[in-house]
């Protein structure tokens, strides 16, 4: 499929999947004529690596470690530096710090429509 079509699938822009492919996140093939063909399955991988970006990871750990998010027991190397490690631990933290905040922003707007709801209701009772 084309990039375009690619594109449209997903909901990501052709100037992020240029990125992507910079960044060495995505593969497509060429096609004689130079135009990128990218397979099947590359929709799958554009929605984790946007997912992945949009929780805050860096491109330079997505591309270290998209290769294992399907199935992480398949770790090549077999044993990852420490470094690496550490990047990915840093980022896992900052992940939970925001899901925590993003529960909490929930719930504060539950709240808030929970007592707007009951005041509407309230009102047009009266």
């Amino acid at each position: 499929m084309r990039i375009g079509e690619l594109s449209r699938m997903t909901g990501v822009s052709v100037r992020a999947l240029r990125y992507y492919e910079e960044e060495g996140l995505i593969r497509p093939a060429r096609d004689g004529n130079g135009y990128r063909d990218f397979h099947e399955g590359s929709a799958e991988v554009v929605r984790q690596i946007r997912g992945l970006i949009d929780s805050g990871l860096p491109t330079r750990i997505i591309r270290d470690v998209l290769p294992y998010l399907d199935n992480p027991a398949d770790l090549l190397p077999p044993v990852p530096c420490a470094h690496m490690l550490d990047q990915v631990a840093r980022q896992r933290e900052q992940l939970d710090r925001r899901i925590e905040t993003l529960t909490h922003n929930r719930d504060a707007l539950d709240a808030y429509l929970r007592a707007a709801r009951t005041a509407a209701r309230a009102a047009e009772e009266a």
